[in-house]
């Protein structure tokens, strides 16, 4: 499906996507960012994790796999 752009919104098969079409949306009159990847937030905690992983095995990695999942649902992702 092919998005284009009228009036300063982008339409996809008659509906309006409210933003540049640059990452950014428009959320109650202000610019919201959109949010980072994934595979981008807790970097440490997931170094940490993939290092014990590496080295140890899943199974003695709880305490960080843990950790991580954690940090990920403090940003709000669905881990």
């Amino acid at each position: 499906m092919q998005d284009t752009k009228r009036d300063g919104a982008f339409h996809r098969g008659g509906l309006a996507l409210a933003g540049d079409g640059k990452g950014q949306g428009h959320v109650g009159g202000k610019v919201k960012e959109e949010r980072e990847k994934i595979c981008c937030v807790c970097p440490d905690i997931k170094w940490l994790r993939d290092e014990c992983v590496v080295e140890h095995g899943e199974d003695a990695s709880t305490k960080w796999i843990n950790a991580h999942k954690q940090c990920l649902r403090a940003e709000g992702f669905n881990a």
